[in-house]
C-alpha cells in the first residue's frame, strides 16, 4: 500500500483511472441495477478490460467502498487465481459472449481469507487518502480559524491532543 500513488485530493475515478494506465489496461466502472441474491460489487475481468460493476442505487460513500473492494481484489492478484464465468455475469452482462469473460469476481465467489484481504486493503486505501486529505487542509487551512477548529474536532484523538495548546488554569491539587 505504501508504493501506491493517490490523487490528492482523493477522487475514487482518478484513481481508479491512474491504476488502469499503471496496469495497461481499462478498467470500467459500470453502474447496475442492484439485483436480489447477487452479489453487491462485481469484478469482470475480459481479455479486453476489467469492469467493476457496482449498484446504482446506493449512496456514495457505499459506491466508492464498493469500487475500492472491487479494485483491492485487482492490487492484490486475486482475478488471477478465479473460477471461470459465472451465472452472475451472464445475467449482469447479457451482451457479452460467455467466451469473452474470463472471470467474474464477486463476494460470494471467494474464499473468506481473499474477501477480508479485499476488504482490508479498501479500508487501508480510505483510511489513508482521508489522511491525505486532512493534511493537505491542515496546511491550506490557518490555525485558529473556525475551519481549523471544526477539523480537529474529527481527526483522530491522538491528533487533537497534539495539535491543541495546553491550558494551565490552576492545579487541581490542593
Amino acid at each position: 500500500m505504501d508504493g501506491l500513488d493517490l490523487p490528492a485530493p482523493f477522487d475514487t475515478a482518478r484513481f481508479i483511472d491512474l491504476l488502469a494506465r499503471i496496469r495497461g489496461r481499462p478498467i470500467e466502472l459500470v453502474p447496475v441495477a442492484a439485483r436480489p441474491h447477487l452479489p453487491c460489487g462485481l469484478l469482470v475481468t475480459t481479455d479486453r478490460a476489467d469492469r467493476i460493476l457496482y449498484p446504482a442505487d446506493t449512496t456514495p460513500l457505499h459506491q466508492r467502498h464498493i469500487q475500492l473492494h472491487e479494485v483491492a481484489h485487482l492490487l492484490c492478484g486475486h482475478h488471477e487465481t478465479s473460477p471461470a464465468a459465472s451465472s452472475a455475469a451472464q445475467v449482469l452482462l447479457p451482451h457479452l459472449p460467455a467466451s469473452l469473460v474470463q472471470r467474474v469476481l464477486g463476494r460470494t465467489v471467494y474464499t473468506e481469507p481473499q474477501e477480508e484481504e479485499a476488504e482490508l486493503v479498501a479500508s487501508l486505501i480510505l483510511n489513508r487518502a482521508a489522511e491525505q486529505d486532512r493534511a493537505a487542509a491542515a496546511v491550506t487551512a490557518p490555525a485558529g480559524s473556525a475551519e481549523a477548529r471544526m477539523r480537529s474536532l474529527f481527526a483522530p484523538p491522538e491528533r487533537r491532543i497534539a495539535d491543541r495548546p495546553v491550558a494551565r488554569r490552576g492545579s487541581w491539587r490542593t
